[in-house]
């Protein structure tokens, strides 16, 4: 395929990860591009694509349009070509089949695509992308991600930059390309955050780990508690030294039960407890 005169969703990708050299020379007729023909993992997403957005249908109950929709246009001085899969018109969101092997996972498939889904979703004007994905044979997953403006034009600055090179027919040497955050992000309407830079979260996280192993030794108490009180109708409580006594319904476990949950001196039927020496 010549890949030369544009840049594609895939080009963006190999810009975005500072591949800049090896894509330049394909871009200048330097180098061929890569002949994929006998790559097993490409051609294997070639094959299970069209089962891949049935599948999707199917899981999503919808209907997809318009597959393998081609999108030519310019975006500042970058002409852009880019074909997507298919379209959820409904939802207003474009949809893309990819395959990967078992030991990938949604989040890792999302970051390295992210560049890809974002022109895409520019070119096509939608509101974000549908991932359909298959891991290995056994495991599909799928996932919005939102279109975002603001990742889209700090990601066409060094798009944009890259071109540059192309047109003057300069060698880039020496590039250092940013990395553009995606946390905010929004992957099925939730974002990450970064808890280690909240004091309070770290604070809250702090306590429930020094106090986890007492809470456990709480619970197994109030346990052994309750089954003492069903075996014998008494119950140490609160470290009083005292027994726990419902003296109304004495060889009932029923009130005192109760009175052990609710730290009550009034069994649950209104009863009045006595308290006897241990």
């Amino acid at each position: 395929m010549n890949r030369q005169g544009f840049i594609g969703g895939s080009d963006c990708v190999r810009i975005m990860q500072g591949h800049w050299l090896e894509l330049w020379q394909i871009k200048t007729g330097r180098a061929d591009s890569e002949d994929l023909s006998d790559n097993l993992a490409v051609q294997l997403g070639v094959y299970t694509e069209d089962f891949n957005l049935e599948w999707f249908e199917r899981q999503h109950k919808c209907f997809l349009e318009e597959h393998q929709s081609t999108f030519q246009e310019d975006i500042g001085i970058v002409p852009v070509k880019g074909t997507v899969d298919g379209i959820w018109m409904s939802e207003n969101a474009i949809v893309e089949a990819k395959h990967t092997n078992s030991y990938n996972n949604m989040e890792a498939a999302i970051e390295y695509y992210m560049p890809q889904i974002q022109l895409y979703t520019r070119l096509a004007d939608c509101d974000g992308a549908y991932m359909s994905v298959i891991f290995g044979n056994n495991k599909w997953e799928s996932a919005h991600v939102a279109r975002d403006d603001e990742y889209f034009n700090s990601m066409w600055a060094v798009v944009s930059d890259f071109w540059g090179y192309v047109v003057r027919n300069e060698e880039p040497i020496g590039i250092d390309t940013p990395t553009l955050s995606t946390e905010r992000i929004p992957v099925d309407n939730m974002v990450k955050r970064d808890a280690n830079k909240d004091n309070y979260f770290i604070s809250v996280a702090n306590d429930y780990i020094e106090h986890e192993q007492a809470a456990k030794s709480f619970e197994t108490a109030k346990a052994q508690l309750k089954q003492m009180v069903g075996d014998f109708n008494y119950s140490a409580l609160r470290g009083t030294g005292q027994a726990w006594t419902n003296a109304a319904t004495a060889g009932q476990m029923g009130g005192v039960v109760t009175a052990i949950e609710a730290g009550s001196e009034t069994a649950a039927g209104g009863a009045s407890l006595s308290k006897s020496p241990i």
